[in-house]
């Protein structure tokens, strides 16, 4: 599942020099991804619950919250569900932590494992009713690591249109807002300091 060698034109490791060795995570199929962000706030919930320390899972939810910024939350249109979204292969990786981030709290000291193994149970239910695990894309057998931050590919914004009408809609929504902020006088006000 995991063969095939990464492509780093995007993975920038955390550290300079020689990456350290990190924590291995092995992707997901394309079809497994839209099940993990669906339940994604249930595993976030699940591993801010614990009372005890463990670096294995606090680096993977610290590579979640690092992962899921640089994908900006997953909220950019069809991230998720389109191969050939620029934001796709940042967004494998970030639910690929997710799920390995669950599977890790079976191990954590300070869970809740009845909740750990009833989410797991649920999760796997919801992937073989939509056969999630024979949708496979070109990130489906690509490992990532908690040391290398996956970018979305900006060069390819332009030209995948959902991504570019998101940002364009951003940018026209920032020009709004900032022209609103600006402070302004009125015609009235300008003309008695002026006669003043």
């Amino acid at each position: 599942m995991l063969g095939t060698s990464p492509s780093h034109a995007h993975r920038i490791s955390t550290r300079s020099g020689p990456p350290p060795v990190g924590v291995s995570i092995p992707s997901l199929t394309h079809g497994q991804m839209a099940v993990i962000s669906d339940n994604l706030p249930a595993i976030r919930a699940l591993a801010s619950s614990r009372i005890r320390f463990d670096m294995t899972t606090w680096r993977l939810e610290d590579y979640l919250n690092l992962q899921s910024f640089a994908c900006l939350w997953g909220v950019v249109p069809r991230s998720i569900t389109d191969e050939d979204s620029p934001f796709n292969e940042c967004a494998h990786a970030y639910l690929a932590a997710g799920r390995a981030l669950l599977l890790q709290l079976r191990e954590a000291p300070g869970v809740d494992q009845h909740a750990v193994e009833a989410l797991i149970g649920k999760i796997e239910t919801e992937m073989l009713a939509n056969g999630a695990s024979l949708n496979l894309c070109r990130y489906s057998d690509e490992p990532f690591n908690t040391n290398e931050v996956i970018w979305p590919h900006w060069s390819e914004i332009p030209f995948h249109l959902p991504t570019a009408g998101f940002a364009g809609a951003v940018l026209v929504g920032i020009g709004v807002a900032a022209w609103g902020a600006w402070p302004r006088r009125s015609v009235s006000a300008l003309r008695e300091g002026a006669s003043a």
